[in-house]
Formats: C-alpha cells, sequence, structure tokens
C-alpha cells in the first residue's frame, strides 16, 4: 500500500511538472482553496457541535441545580419534622412508659396530645408516612402513628439505624410497602420513597425509631415527571448501584444498557465528586451529568440525548462542502482564463529579475498597469533595486568616511607623547608660580588631547562625552569675561549609555560661538540632559542666549531634515552644506549614517530666550547592563 501511494505521487508530480505554468496554478488554485475551504467548514461544524453541547450542557446543569434545590428544600423539611418528634415531650413520655396505661389515656393519647402532629403533614403535605416504631412493652400501637419495633426488625436498614446511635439514615426503596398491610395478601403498592430513620434514646437508652417517608415523585418530582421523552431524562442513584426513575421514559427505563453505562461512569468517580461527560452508546452520543447529594448518600443524574441534532447538523456540513465544491469548480474556471493575462506580466518581471541577477542594478522596471498582486510585486521590486542601489552609495561613503577617520587618528598620534609631555611640564612651571588658573586650563587641553587622539572606536561612553565636554568649556572660560556654566542633568544609569564620539561636542561649539553673540554681559548657562524612552535616548543641549530668529530657525532645521538622505560628494565634514549651522549638519549626516533616517537633531529656540538642541539616537550600552531596564543594540 506504501509503495502503490509512493508511485502514485511520483507519477502525478511527475505529470504535474510537465503541465504549463498556467494549468500548474490552476492546480495549486485548487490545491490552496479546496483544502482550505474543506478544514473551515469542518471547523466550524466542529465549533457548532461544541457549541451546541456546551449550551446543552448549560442547560442540562441549570436543570439539575433547579432540582437538587428542590431536593434539599424536601430534605430540611423532613429533617424539621423528626426534630420536631423527637423533641416532642409527650411523646417522650408515652415512649418511656413504665406502667400500663388505661383505655383513657390512650384516648387522651391519640385524640388530645398526638394530634399535634397531625400538624407536620398539613404543613408539609408531601410526607406520606410520619411513624414511631417502639420497644416498650408497656406502650400500645396507635395507628397510623405508633407501632411495635418488631414489625421492622426484619428490613435491611434496621441495624443500620441502631448503628448510628441516633445519627439519621436515609434509606431509598422501590415500593412503599404499608407495614399495616404486612400479614395481608394485598399486593404491595409501587411507589418508590424515600425514608428518614432516626433512633431515639431516652437517658442513653434505646426506646423507638422515628420513620419520615416521602414519595419520591414528590420529594424529586422531575425524575417522575410523567412526560414521555425521549431526549432527556433523569433519576436517582443510591450507594449501591440501584436507579430510581420514571420507567414509563424510554432513555432509561427501556434500556438495561444505558442504566449499566450510567453505573459504569458513576463508578470511576469519587463517590461525592460531581460529574459532566460525554459519551457514546450504539453509535449514538449522549451527554451525562450528576449532581451528588451527600446528605441521603446518592446522585442525581441527567442524561441527555445529542443525537437528533448532531444529524441535522452533519446534513448541514454535507451540503455545504458539496456547495463548496461547486464553487472551486467555478473559480477554477474563472481564475484559468485570468492567469493567461497575468502571466505576461510575471514573464516581464522575470527578465528584469534576470538582469539584476547579472549585477545590472540599474534597470528599469515594466510598469504594470492596474493593481494586484503582480503589480504590487512589480512595485516593491522597484524599490528593492533602489534600496540595494542607497546602501551601496552608504556603504562607500561609510568606508570613506571610516578610512578619514583611521587617518586623521593616525595623523595625530605622531609625536603625540612629546605633546603630553611638553603639556605636563609647561602645567607645572604654571604651578611653581603659583598660576592656578593656568595649570587647570592646561589640564583640560591635556584631556581634550587625550580624548581627540585615543580614537579606538566609534562610540564612547555619554559619561566620557560630557568628560570631554567639560574640558572644553573649560578651556574656552578663559576667553570670556563671563564664564559659561555647564548644568547636566543625567542620571547615573543613562551616563552608562553608549553614544557616538564627539557628536556633542560641535553642539556645544556652536552653542558657545553664537548664543551670547552681541548680548549684554550676563550670567551664560549651558543645560545637557537626558531622557530614555523605551529603545530611544534623547540628549538636549540648551542654552540661555539670545535665540535663532524664526526664519533661518526654519531653514535650519530644514538643511537638517535633508541631512544624510541625499548623497555627499566626498566623505569629509568640512564639505556639503555651508551655513551657520554647519557643526550640527555634520553631526546630524554622522547620526544618521550611522543609525539610520529615523534618529538626528531638531532645533528648537525663542529669540531672546534660549535655543534647545535635541539629538534622538538609539538606546544602547557599551558593556554590562542596567538591570531589568538594561537595553543593548546589535550594530551588527
Amino acid at each position: 500500500m506504501k509503495r502503490w501511494i509512493q508511485s502514485t505521487a511520483d507519477h502525478f508530480l511527475y505529470w504535474l511538472g510537465r503541465r504549463s505554468m498556467q494549468s500548474r496554478l490552476v492546480t495549486a488554485y485548487i490545491v490552496i482553496f479546496f483544502i482550505p475551504s474543506i478544514i473551515v467548514s469542518n471547523y466550524l461544524f466542529n465549533q457548532i457541535h461544541q457549541n451546541y453541547i456546551a449550551d446543552a450542557l448549560k442547560k442540562s446543569q441549570f436543570t439539575i441545580e433547579l432540582e437538587s434545590i428542590q431536593i434539599q428544600k424536601q430534605i430540611e423539611a423532613m429533617e424539621l419534622a423528626a426534630q420536631i418528634s423527637i423533641s416532642h415531650q409527650d411523646l417522650m413520655d408515652y415512649l418511656t412508659l413504665d406502667r400500663e396505661p388505661e383505655t383513657s389515656e390512650l384516648i387522651d393519647w391519640n385524640m388530645g396530645k398526638f394530634a399535634d402532629f397531625g400538624l407536620i403533614q398539613l404543613g408539609t403535605p408531601q410526607i406520606v408516612h410520619w411513624r414511631i416504631f417502639t420497644n416498650n412493652p408497656l406502650t400500645h400501637e396507635i395507628w397510623p402513628t405508633v407501632f411495635r419495633e418488631n414489625r421492622i426488625s426484619a428490613e435491611p436498614w434496621y441495624p443500620e439505624v441502631n448503628e448510628r446511635d441516633g445519627g439519621q439514615l436515609w434509606v431509598l426503596q422501590q415500593t412503599d410497602r404499608d407495614i399495616m398491610k404486612r400479614y395481608t395478601a394485598e399486593p404491595a403498592e409501587n411507589q418508590p420513597k424515600i425514608s428518614l430513620f432516626q433512633e431515639i434514646n431516652s437517658g442513653g437508652a434505646h426506646i423507638g425509631i422515628i420513620g419520615i417517608e416521602m414519595l419520591l415523585k414528590d420529594f424529586a418530582p422531575r425524575v417522575y415527571t410523567g412526560i414521555a421523552d425521549d431526549e432527556s431524562q433523569m433519576a436517582l442513584l443510591d450507594a449501591h448501584g440501584a436507579i430510581y426513575m420514571d420507567r414509563g421514559q424510554s432513555l432509561l427505563g427501556g434500556s438495561g444498557i444505558m442504566r449499566q453505562k450510567v453505573r459504569e461512569l458513576l463508578r470511576e468517580q469519587p463517590a461525592d465528586a460531581a460529574l459532566q461527560t460525554q459519551f457514546e452508546l450504539e453509535g449514538a452520543e449522549f451527554l451525562l451529568i450528576s449532581a451528588p447529594i451527600e446528605r441521603i448518600d446518592a446522585h442525581l443524574l441527567y442524561v441527555v440525548s445529542l443525537e437528533g441534532v448532531l444529524d441535522n447538523i452533519l446534513r448541514s456540513k454535507q451540503q455545504i462542502m458539496a456547495a463548496n465544491i461547486l464553487l472551486i469548480v467555478l473559480l477554477s474556471t474563472i481564475t484559468f482564463l485570468l492567469n493567461s493575462i497575468i502571466l505576461k506580466n510575471l514573464r516581464r518581471l522575470t527578465e528584469a529579475m534576470k538582469k539584476m541577477r547579472k549585477g545590472d542594478f540599474h534597470i528599469d522596471v515594466p510598469r504594470i498597469k492596474g493593481g494586484g498582486e503582480v503589480g504590487e510585486l512589480a512595485h516593491h521590486f522597484s524599490k528593492l533595486i533602489q534600496t540595494i542601489n542607497e546602501l551601496i552609495a552608504q556603504g562607500v561613503r561609510k568606508q570613506a568616511m571610516t578610512k578619514e577617520a583611521e587617518l586623521r587618528t593616525l595623523h595625530s598620534q605622531i609625536d603625540s607623547h612629546f605633546l603630553y609631555n611638553t603639556l605636563e611640564n609647561i602645567k607645572m612651571m604654571a604651578e611653581i608660580e603659583g598660576q592656578r588658573t593656568i595649570s587647570d586650563a592646561l589640564t583640560s587641553l591635556g584631556g581634550m588631547m587625550r580624548y581627540n587622539f585615543k580614537w579606538s572606536g566609534e562610540y564612547v561612553k555619554l559619561r566620557d562625552e560630557i568628560r570631554h565636554i567639560e574640558n572644553y568649556l573649560e578651556v574656552m572660560n578663559i576667553r570670556f569675561d563671563e564664564p559659561v556654566a555647564l548644568i547636566t542633568e543625567i542620571s547615573d544609569g543613562d551616563l552608562e549609555l553608549e553614544v557616538l564620539k564627539m557628536s556633542l561636542q560641535p553642539i556645544v561649539e556652536n552653542a558657545v560661538k553664537h548664543a551670547w553673540t552681541g548680548e549684554p554681559p550676563g550670567k551664560r548657562e549651558l543645560h545637557i540632559g537626558a531622557v530614555c524612552e523605551e529603545d530611544r535616548m534623547q540628549i538636549t543641549v540648551t542654552d540661555n542666549g539670545c535665540g535663532i530668529e524664526a526664519a533661518i530657525l526654519a531653514r535650519l532645521n530644514a538643511e537638517l531634515a535633508a541631512a544624510g538622505l541625499r548623497e555627499r560628494l566626498t566623505g569629509t565634514f568640512e564639505t556639503g552644506v555651508r551655513s551657520r549651522g554647519i557643526g550640527l549638519l555634520n553631526v546630524q549626516e554622522r547620526v544618521r549614517l550611522f543609525f539610520g533616517a529615523a534618529y538626528g537633531l531638531k532645533v528648537i529656540s525663542e529669540p531672546g530666550r534660549y535655543t534647545r538642541v535635541v539629538m534622538t539616537i538609539p538606546r544602547m550600552l557599551l558593556t554590562g547592563g542596567m538591570g531589568e531596564h538594561a537595553n543593548t543594540l546589535d550594530r551588527g
């Protein structure tokens, strides 16, 4: 069989491989649409199936809960009747007589004191029998209330009642045999009933048993509805596995196999556990819901047939499957005709792709009139070629810039130790002469030189970049009567994040050169702050200078928006746009070159008050981590 399947599959694939593209597309269309339609149809009908079962289960649970509430009320009524009887002092006096009562006393007991017990049955008319069984030889039977205990001594439940030492015993029975007809030839009444028996003690001695009985048709009215129903049936199952039900209903009453199946399912469950299950019997599906009634040691059962509705669902499923097949045939025919038009455009795209594979990235992608998948494919193919060309140009520019940076680093390393040593000697001379200002300026200048000369990579910690700016301002403040005060508002965690080396210094330099031009002497402040939002970091450089006029600001932001998005003729930072913000433009191009067009600079200003430069870059860590809030960037 396996070999035959393999051989058939091979022949089919060989046949399909020799067909035209159009035929193969139609075949693929049939497979792609027919199989999912079958799967979706099956899924939907399975959902309908499950939803129906869920609804049936909810309705069944509601029905069985209502019946359980009714049963609990009857249980409480019977227990109340038993407790009232046991606590009745006149009854206890009669059961504990130590002398033979006179006839007048018996009449008084029957007509007077025992008359109160008739009110119990009037208040709860469902109680069919209220009886007291006594073992006191001095008492007399008072029908239909007081009887000799030897009338029930042969009952199977009698020993268990005495063993419970005053505890209650609930007994389910298939017939309501009247003990007053026990020795007659009359047949037993075929009415199932439930009985509550409890031993009566006085001073620790057994003096009798009380029995409260109710017919099951009154105790559990939905179990004995008397209405024929082939779709569902309710029943009671006692601790011995006996099922009490309306035998006029066919679901349980007419099927011994069904009753046996129900017993097996309940036998597998704990005695005090509820059960909700779906089972199959003789090809038909059923639901079984069971609720334990612990106080009487029994289960309330509800069996529901699913056969009728499931047959209707199956017929609907078959009809929709047939409609799907007809629809697939119609759509396949239409597709066969449309594919002849679509394939023409696909062949044109194929030729363009072949040229691109040979290295020609300046090809003209054929224009596809209209829309659709082929038109979208042509559009994205054109965008792909454009992106490839841009990446090639960007790679060339980045490589040129890297080479230039390496060359600058190489030049700066020439005699760097000589310069450091010379600065150190001049610093020592200034300290000897007591020129602390000159000594501090030389220290800052030396730090700047080391930062510039040590170019081991494109990225540094923000902490190092801020320190470089501090050195720069300390050197520049020598020139000013009013020094520039640097105020940083950056958390320790953000200081560990990475930035492009020398990306903030041009911004600060631009502020120092232009912020306070023509301004009267006053306090000069430069604020640097950093804020992280998810995977981005925004660094702001704000001065309290003269600001920028609105027209110049708009032109500057326009130049910044265009910077880095056009090709540069060279890789140097000194060429390109020539304007007041040349340093900002260079930083903008560098940020976008390394991080992309989504990042860069923006200038905000209010004339006469301040100018703020906002630099947005990815949030990156140089080494280590920052706890649960640390993010890293794979720079490739």
